[in-house]
């Protein structure tokens, strides 16, 4: 805009009713304050009749796209101090304690661990600053979850992070309909089918998923077919990977578990084989929201053939990589359960219960008593601090890719 052009009264009423050939436009706010001032004192603002008044405001307003009350605001201070400023914020400002790169850290850790829960993560930046000596995790070791969430809401962080079919019920006088009591004891499964969608009228691949209810040990296996040509190598297969002993195998209905090949099974391994009751939902709850907080967050829900090939790079991916990314290096919440004086039961997950599945393993009382014969917690502190919890978080993403380039889609 030409601040030096001043126009008269006459063509200010050109302007407003728009019959001037020339549109001005301020472009930024000190200009503006500026060329106010220059109209007012050029047109001798105090000493104008009321008419005259209330053209050159129009006029202003027009130029300046200011409200009626702004440009009052700023004729006002004219008026009473004879000029027109920027205003000066007088509100204290405060350093922040996390940085550009405390964000940054934030946004590749979360990357890594496709975006935890905020106690979950919590614990990950604490590890990884107080275990495996990661000094840029220094400062968010400390963060408490609710700031932790007010940094994942700014805009900053929102850059850096841009990037089923029902199983058939089986009436089958195959296992008890009990849900299993632990009473703190490891070996207590809870098992599960995800399928990975259907295309075409074909069938995808499904993941069979056990989860142990004391400590959440979790270990996936992906198969071609529900059927018992499938299903038992891969029980047995699963079944292996836990380093405890296995003492109750609990199931919804479905048929690819309640039947007699998978009963004489669990027989042979002297494990007891339970399903859930009718209208008691819970039964089987642990494992299925392990199924969307890990399965379909990894695997999403797109297609894939349920062909030798898919299923043989998936498993050697879940075996090598992913079951131990999820027992030794991902956080699970853990209850707290407290009983009034009246009977109520309160169930809580504090932030300081969330611990890695090794970790709940390991806090057992006597857990050695627990093991399979021939395993270690020796053994097993090997594997679960070969690396850090992001060091093998980085490692599994970058095998997952490569295992999504050998997979034919």
């Amino acid at each position: 805009m030409d601040t030096t052009h001043i126009p008269t009264l006459i063509q200010m009423v050109d302007y407003v009713s728009g019959s001037a050939a020339v549109r001005l436009r301020c472009q930024d706010r000190q200009e503006a304050y500026d060329y106010i001032k220059r109209v007012l004192v050029r047109h001798s603002y105090i000493t104008l009749k009321k008419p005259a008044k209330s053209t050159l405001r129009r006029y202003l307003m027009s130029v300046t796209g200011y409200s009626k009350a702004q440009l009052d605001r700023l004729i006002s201070q004219y008026v009473e101090r004879g000029t027109v400023t920027l205003s000066v914020r007088t509100q204290p400002t405060f350093k922040g304690i996390y940085t550009r790169e405390d964000v940054a850290e934030l946004a590749r850790i979360d990357d890594l661990h496709e975006g935890l829960s905020g106690p979950a993560t919590c614990i990950i930046l604490k590890r990884e600053y107080e275990l495996f000596g990661n000094s840029t995790c220094e400062r968010l070791s400390h963060i408490s979850v609710s700031h932790l969430y007010n940094l994942r809401s700014g805009d900053r962080y929102r850059s850096l992070r841009i990037h089923f079919t029902k199983t058939k019920p089986a009436s089958v006088p195959i296992g008890k309909r009990v849900k299993p009591e632990p009473n703190g004891q490891p070996g207590f499964l809870r098992i599960d089918s995800v399928h990975q969608g259907d295309k075409d009228g074909e069938k995808g691949i499904y993941h069979i998923n056990l989860v142990d209810e004391v400590t959440q040990w979790e270990v996936v296996v992906c198969v071609e077919g529900i059927s018992e040509q499938f299903m038992i190598p891969a029980l047995i297969a699963a079944l292996e990977l836990f380093p405890f002993v296995i003492l109750n195998f609990h199931a919804d209905n479905g048929s690819e578990y309640i039947n007699k090949v998978v009963a004489k099974l669990l027989e042979g391994m002297r494990v007891k084989l339970t399903k859930s009751r009718p209208r008691h939902s819970g039964d089987n709850g642990l494992v299925e929201t392990k199924n969307g907080a890990v399965i379909r967050k990894a695997l999403g829900y797109l297609h894939i053939p349920r062909t030798p090939d898919n299923v043989e790079q998936i498993n050697r991916w879940y075996k090598a990589w992913f079951v131990p990314y999820l027992n030794f290096h991902r956080p699970c919440a853990f209850r707290v359960t407290t009983e009034n004086v009246k009977g109520k039961q309160t169930h809580k997950y504090p932030k300081d219960g969330y611990m890695m599945p090794y970790e709940k393993l390991k806090s057992l009382p006597k857990a050695e008593q627990y093991l399979k014969p021939g395993i270690t917690f020796e053994q097993l502190d090997l594997q679960a601090y070969a690396m850090s919890d992001s060091q093998w978080a980085k490692a599994m993403q970058e095998n997952k890719a490569a295992m999504w380039e050998s997979v034919k889609l």
